[in-house]
């Protein structure tokens, strides 16, 4: 599965270009981290948003659950991974699953992880940090990671077997965390970085060892393969409403492992991340950022997990067989990418008035939207139908940060800033998103265009 996976990207990138991916993030991550101590930033504000942000990673990383149960199915188009070979090999499904787990916790540990932790060097150098501390930062970092992983395929697992007990989990440890969030953290790897020492080893060693044990064991693997057929009504009902490209899309998705369900929880994981962060900011900035803003940002930059749902099961030369051109593919796939991304997240920015001034949270309201427009636009453009594979690509992955920066962190800013001057952080954040939603119609209308040409020289 390691070659598998190293001559995938290799044989799509060029060796030099993928290799080069974990130099380019480690470079990233050493200039920033050496940026923000030159500006006095809290060390451990930077550290923890590093492992909250490693922890959302995990989860999203984790949905392999659902890819695994499609890709056990064969339904992956025309990719048929090793996975899928139980059919073949007197091999177990659920164990070639458990491998593809542990390769995908090494390939990540390495490709990603490693290169973070290795960034903080810059600071031993200055003498904030000890080469213990980031050998420290590397495992804990890696044990967040897997506690994501394994915390996302056991409710993946656990998704297969009864729907209703994945709510009441959730429900049960929303509140548990809600009501003491400092047992979630002495459960996790973090609590060994925060206090080092056997005990909270231990206790840190609990959530993980739990996640890890119990995601493989509570997947189903498919057990057959049925036929499953389109009813007419919802389709044409779709297909009114969107279209027939829309209506594939939407149907697609609604027929894959998990569901629309996993768009609310990719979604949902990064609302909790986002409110986590503004509580941590509070506590360590004694400032109060502006909810709607921030809220708004960190969810519309997390729809490319829509995109990357909407386009999982493309291919751009399949198109070539259906009298259409890829500008109305990619028109359709951004009317199911709204269908999708929209009343998911107007419905976790309405959760977060439980929490937050909901006056102020009338400006995710409009920001969200605009914002989620401007990700389709820039990721259809430059990624095409295949996002996941192409962000391997390094300097693709340059690139395409680049663009969600120029528009992320102003608006981070203007959240920030809403305290000093509030109508002026919310005019600046509402004209920022409309600009940015104008680009991102424009790039979406020339994805159509770009894609067939290429198309057509590879031809």
């Amino acid at each position: 599965m390691f070659l598998e996976e190293y001559r995938m990207h290799t044989r799509l990138f060029g060796r030099r270009r993928f290799v080069g991916f974990p130099l380019f993030l480690l470079s990233v991550v050493g200039v920033g981290v050496w940026l923000l101590a030159r500006t006095d930033t809290s060390l451990s504000l930077v550290v923890g948003g590093l492992f909250v942000l490693v922890l959302f990673v995990g989860l999203q990383v984790g949905t392999v659950g659902l890819v695994g149960r499609d890709a056990m199915r064969d339904v992956l188009g025309e990719t048929t991974l090793l996975v899928f070979s139980a059919r073949t090999l007197p091999v177990t499904r659920r164990r070639l699953l458990t491998v593809f787990l542990a390769k995908d916790l090494l390939y990540y540990i390495l490709l990603f992880l490693t290169p973070m932790a290795v960034g903080f060097l810059p600071l031993v150098i200055e003498g904030g940090f000890t080469l213990g501390q980031v050998g420290l930062l590397w495992l804990t970092l890696a044990g967040t990671f897997a506690l994501g992983v394994g915390g996302s395929l056991a409710l993946a697992g656990l998704a297969s077997r009864s729907r209703l007990a994945v709510v009441v989990l959730v429900v049960a440890v929303g509140a548990a965390v809600a009501l003491d969030p400092g047992l979630a953290l002495a459960l996790s790897p973090y609590a060994l970085y925060a206090e080092p020492g056997p005990g909270t080893a231990l206790s840190g060693a609990v959530g993980l060892a739990v996640a890890l044990v119990t995601g493989p064991l509570l997947f189903e693997p498919p057990t057959r393969v049925g036929t499953r057929r389109v009813e007419h009504s919802r389709y044409r009902a779709l297909r009114r409403a969107g279209g027939p490209l829309a209506a594939r899309s939407l149907l697609e998705v609604r027929r894959s492992s998990g569901s629309v369900w996993k768009v609310a929880f990719s979604l949902g994981v990064l609302g909790a991340v986002a409110a986590l962060l503004f509580d941590r900011i509070v506590v360590a900035m004694g400032i109060e950022p502006s909810a709607g803003i921030g809220f708004a940002t960190l969810l519309g930059l997390g729809t490319f997990t829509t995109y990357n749902w909407v386009t999982q099961h493309d291919g751009d030369r399949e198109y070539l067989r259906y009298p259409v051109t890829m500008r109305a593919v990619f028109a359709g796939k951004l009317r199911a990418f709204l269908a999708l991304s929209l009343p998911t997240g107007l419905v976790y920015l309405a959760l977060a008035g439980l929490l937050f001034p909901r006056p102020e949270l009338l400006l995710g309201v409009v920001v969200f939207p605009l914002l989620s427009v401007y990700v389709f636009g820039l990721t259809a453009y430059l990624t095409g139908l295949s996002p996941t594979e192409l962000l391997f690509d390094t300097a693709l992955f340059a690139l395409y940060g680049a663009g969600l920066v120029a528009v992320g962190v102003p608006l981070l800013v203007a959240a920030l800033a809403f305290e000093g001057s509030p109508l002026v952080a919310a005019a600046v954040a509402v004209a920022l998103a409309a600009v940015a939603a104008g680009g991102g119609l424009l790039l979406a209308r020339r994805a159509g265009p770009r894609w067939q040409d290429r198309l057509r020289a590879g031809s």
